[in-house]
């Protein structure tokens, strides 16, 4: 499952992606309200994490947007925010569940847990394309009768590719999702991981390749070796 996290707090941010991640989600994470109607709108998520101090448009803003153009994602409200009025408030413009900062990683899974289970949505355990299959919670690599294990950041890397095959992904898009938006990465650092996957996938003799887009990113291709 496809989460939207957003939150501005850069720290905060990446230790709620990598909790999710832990657990087998996808985490598209982005900092402010702009953003999130953009992702909200151009993406199928099964839920969405929405903090209400943002900058440009808040939280509240945020959801009575998406509310109104019809979105039915369930929606939790993360915020330090706390007092009854406040939670009325996300709560009457379209919120599912608000949960107050401070946290424990055990209530976000449980919340999380309980709003995706009504829609039906599943946790996968591995992501299949072409002649390839990764194992999510081992961050094994599998072709045929071949395997190999991936690095974290090998596996976080493919992982974003996996989940949408078809997809140009660029290398800011790489860097955010897999270094976090605070951190020093650059296209360099991608390009390297780049390389590192393709010599697995060679490995694996697998007929996947990662192509380069030019001036734009990468994307999978599946055909013949």
């Amino acid at each position: 499952m496809n989460i939207l996290l957003v939150e501005d707090e850069i720290a905060l941010s990446n230790a709620v992606k990598k909790i999710l991640e832990q657990q087998g989600y996808f985490v598209d994470a982005v900092y402010d309200g702009g953003d999130a109607v953009d992702y909200a709108r151009g993406m199928e998520y099964g839920l969405i994490i929405l903090d209400v101090m943002l900058p440009g448009m808040d939280g509240f803003e945020v959801l009575r947007t998406l509310r109104r153009g019809g979105l039915s994602t369930p929606i939790l409200m993360l915020t330090a925010r706390s007092t009854v009025p406040d939670k009325v408030e996300g709560l009457n413009s379209g919120a599912d569940d608000y949960m107050t900062k401070p946290f424990a990683s055990e209530e976000l899974l449980a919340r999380v847990g309980a709003l995706t289970r009504r829609t039906g949505e599943v946790i996968v355990d591995k992501i299949d394309f072409a002649d390839l299959s990764l194992d999510v919670k081992s961050a094994v690599l599998t072709c045929g009768d071949k395997r190999v294990q991936l690095s974290r950041k090998e596996f976080e890397v493919l992982r974003l590719f996996l989940y949408d095959p078809s997809a140009t992904i660029t290398k800011d898009s790489l860097i955010i999702n897999v270094w976090g938006g605070d951190s020093d990465a650059s296209d360099n650092n991608v390009e390297v991981y780049i390389s590192f996957i393709r010599k697995k996938l060679r490995f694996l003799r697998s007929e996947v390749t990662i192509r380069n887009v030019q001036k734009i990113g990468y994307r999978l291709e599946a055909g013949a070796c």
